[in-house]
């Protein structure tokens, strides 16, 4: 028998039911700026709150997340990350 930890940053089990991600149908039904809104208010609302959860630090995890997936997004776009070329 396995004794395998469950992973509540990267893959919640309750985000994981049948064979879609919920993320994954997130990014499928909405445009992509409404996914970006998402991802940053997501990221947002983890950070806005986690001293006041039970656990803290999974919450700042929670909001890495969201920011690694807008990174990984946005660096579609361009390789250097910017929608047009152009640093700002």
């Amino acid at each position: 028998m396995t004794n395998k930890k469950t992973d509540m940053v990267n893959k919640p089990p309750h985000y994981n039911q049948g064979s879609v991600e919920c993320i994954d149908a997130m990014e499928s039904m909405l445009s992509k700026e409404e996914f970006i809104g998402f991802l940053r208010g997501n990221s947002f609302k983890y950070r806005w709150r986690y001293q006041h959860k039970d656990n803290p630090i999974k919450d700042l995890f929670k909001a890495e997340w969201y920011e690694k997936r807008l990174l990984t997004l946005l660096q579609g776009d361009n390789s250097d990350g910017s929608k047009s070329g152009k640093n700002r």
